[in-house]
């Protein structure tokens, strides 16, 4: 039977001190461990920047100016995620003998995309402030990237064993180690699930592909890229939820992250309305006015130019003085 198989437990981390004393430095006596999902979700960060750079840098920002951004955007973002993944699972963390420290333990995985969105939104604020560009040139900016982003950071969930939905026969069923606590009570240990983590990314990656050409062929701008973003991302999120098994809060018979998702959805609309009133026409500048980047080396040129300009002048009248007083002659 077809399946996709799921990456063994031992992958989920890679020791680098075990690995070098193995190689015979015996003196390296520090067991540093490096997560595969941290790796895909550090991945995802730098392919995100780098589109959302080559954007800005194209409509006139100073190159890796978003780097800035980033610097209050990432870590507010990896806050506002692990909170709301906190929030919305509780009971997981919090109960008599608990280890309250794991809530701390971003590395075995659950960063909630919404509550992320959420607190990174807010520093990229900040830094928007800081470096004086346009909120929403920024997070247009971001947008197609931070699909891509989350489509990468998806294999790391592949690798914890952690976003896969109801059970299927397809013969693209995601096979799951028996006792992962996701797993209803009463499966056959051969049973597949629906590999979520393969939707969404799939989904992820078309959403930034459509996002690219509404920015290349429409010009989307005034934060309506962004807007496309919530409503893209958050209409497969809602569907997706219906088959996924891990546990979650319910509201009113539907999952939190569904709510959250409608919440995006309208969000995104509410955008794209008061966006389009209030700028019906294109985006001045990527800069705050009076905040604008001036490149160095344009300027340095154009002061070149203007010294050159100027001992051609000088030259000029040199010459025409010299040709106009010189000797004349005397008859004897």
């Amino acid at each position: 039977m077809l399946s996709i198989p799921s990456p063994p437990a031992q992958w989920r981390s890679f020791n680098i001190g075990e690995w070098l004393r193995s190689l015979g430095l015996e003196w390296f006596g520090v067991n540093l461990s490096i997560n595969a999902y941290a790796l895909f979700i550090l991945l995802g960060i730098t392919v995100a920047l780098v589109i959302a750079n080559a954007i800005l840098v194209r409509r006139g920002a100073e190159p890796w100016v978003v780097i800035d951004v980033a610097l209050y955007a990432v870590p507010f973002g990896i806050l506002g995620g692990r909170l709301f993944h906190v929030a919305i699972n509780w009971g997981d963390y919090v109960y008599p003998g608990a280890d309250l420290w794991r809530i701390l333990y971003i590395w075995e995985g659950g960063l909630a995309i919404f509550g992320a969105v959420i607190l990174g939104a807010l520093g990229v604020w900040i830094g928007c402030r800081i470096t004086g560009l346009r909120f929403w040139s920024v997070a247009d900016a971001m947008a197609p990237g931070m699909l891509v982003a989350q489509g990468i950071g998806r294999f790391g969930n592949w690798f914890n064993q952690e976003l896969f939905g109801a059970p299927t026969d397809l013969p693209w069923g995601l096979e799951i180690d028996p006792g992962n606590r996701a797993i209803p009570a009463g499966l056959p240990a051969e049973t597949l699930f629906h590999p979520l983590f393969l939707y969404e990314m799939l989904w992820n990656f078309a959403g930034a592909i459509l996002l690219v050409l509404l920015l290349g062929k429409l010009k989307v701008q005034w934060g309506q890229l962004f807007a496309g973003y919530l409503i893209w991302y958050s209409v497969g999120r809602f569907f997706m939820e219906f088959i996924r098994l891990d546990a979650n809060a319910v509201f009113f018979g539907v999952r939190v992250n569904q709510w959250a998702a409608v919440a995006a959805i309208l969000l995104g609309l509410l955008i794209i309305l008061i966006q389009r009133s209030r700028h019906p026409g294109s985006e001045p500048s990527v800069y705050r006015p009076g905040k604008e980047w001036e490149d160095e080396t344009e300027v340095d040129l154009e002061e070149r130019w203007d010294v050159d300009e100027l001992l051609a002048s000088d030259t000029e009248k040199t010459t025409s003085q010299s040709t106009t007083s010189g000797p004349s002659s005397t008859d004897t």
